[in-house]
């Protein structure tokens, strides 16, 4: 081993193994789930500004998390305005954009690269060149080199990570060793589970191994991100890890000292395979959501047919519109609810909107309630395939 480095006895817990035979079965129940998840993400149709308004909000979470993991404070709202080029920060703040600025860099390099069938390895030039965009134009403190490895030993709470001198050889094993054939699936339907498996090994032992002065923990997640991208998990689904460490930081915080501690990865993998699965099924329910809109469309566009008369036409776009709504839309708001209804409305007295109301009701595509009025979604799920509840008890 060159170096003269020997991990078992310097630093046993990177010993870069991995034995998952005796892994807990809801381990690989929750994998095995996870990958069904992605590939339903992954095939269900959308209209083209659903899926990009899916891909670009689940971008801007995860970019948040990241960053948010490390103490940054923006909101959701301010980081989608910095996506736009809209947000302006005072300079006091001004390094929380630049910080949001790096991560959607080097996001952005990551997907572009592989739009473009770029081959990305894990490789020590890869991780420089990534920690670097992370680092680009922040203050650091003094001895820090965005996309140079450390040069002092380091310690991150109770955890004292290896000495500088050793870092660039355990980069490089763990490189190989990514890149070995532990992590590469037998059967492409193994993809997926494999790549799960790899992007939380890579980000583990980055964190482990602490190989740059600062950067090291945002480092970690966007590699997770850039395995499971590579690997055919849709966009959208590659940032959901990264949410669930935020939405659970204290636990995993713990789970990263822990996994050290008992020199042991398969608890953080539980870890994270429970979050992930948990956050594919939050997405799914969105999909869900977005589909049971484009039935209820060609619901309303079969009822009305395809030259509704005025009336028709005033009702069809209310109908349309009330699906999108949250909740009942009071009455005085309905004209309002998109433009198409405000100029068909336009000149009409409150009777018209009345009547146009009543019919709706009438035809059960509506219902009326003391708040106001809703899309009779119901129709649509009438349309899914039996189950019985989960309350129902088997006789």
């Amino acid at each position: 081993m060159p170096l003269g480095l020997d991990t078992i006895r310097d630093y046993p817990w990177i010993n870069f193994r991995l034995d998952l035979r005796d892994c807990l079965p809801r381990f690989w129940m929750l994998v095995g789930e996870a990958r069904s998840k992605c590939e339903h993400i992954r095939y269900v149709p959308l209209q083209k500004d659903v899926a990009e308004r899916m891909h670009y909000l689940e971008f801007a979470r995860g970019v948040l998390a990241t960053t948010a993991i490390e103490g940054n404070t923006l909101s959701l709202e301010q980081v989608q305005a910095r996506m736009e080029g809209t947000l302006q920060l005072p300079p006091s703040q001004e390094y929380l954009g630049i910080e949001v600025d790096n991560m959607l860099a080097a996001y952005n390099s990551i997907k572009d690269r592989l739009w473009n069938r770029e081959q990305l390895l894990i490789e020590p030039a890869i991780l420089k060149e990534l920690n670097k965009q992370i680092l680009a134009g922040l203050d650091l403190p003094a001895g820090i080199v965005p996309g140079e490895f450390r040069t002092r030993r380091v310690a991150v709470g109770p955890y004292l990570a290896p000495e500088a001198s050793d870092v660039e050889e355990l980069i490089s094993q763990l490189c190989v060793w990514l890149g070995g054939p532990t992590f590469v699936a037998p059967e492409d339907d193994q993809r997926i589970p494999y790549a799960f498996i790899k992007a939380v090994v890579a980000h583990l032992y980055l964190e482990w191994i602490h190989p740059f002065g600062d950067g090291n923990g945002r480092l970690g997640r966007l590699i997770e991100f850039q395995v499971l991208l590579s690997s055919g998990v849709p966009a959208p689904a590659a940032h959901l890890l990264t949410q669930h460490y935020m939405a659970t930081r204290s636990e995993y915080y713990r789970q990263l000292a822990n996994a050290s501690a008992i020199r042991d990865l398969r608890p953080f993998l539980l870890y994270a395979a429970q979050g992930w699965v948990d956050h594919l099924s939050e997405q799914i329910k969105l999909l869900h959501s977005q589909a049971e809109v484009l039935m209820w469309r060609a619901l309303v566009d079969e009822s009305f047919g395809e030259r509704p008369s005025p009336p028709e036409h005033r009702q069809k776009l209310i109908a349309i519109a009330l699906v999108s709504e949250e909740g009942s839309a009071p009455r005085a708001k309905i004209r309002s609810l998109s433009e198409s209804i405000a100029e068909a409305y336009a000149g009409k007295g409150p009777k018209t909107l009345t009547r146009d109301l009543n019919r709706l009701v009438g035809l059960g595509m509506i219902t009326e309630d003391s708040i106001g009025y809703r899309a009779n979604v119901s129709l649509v799920r009438g349309m899914r395939p039996f189950a019985t509840s989960e309350r129902t008890s088997a006789t």
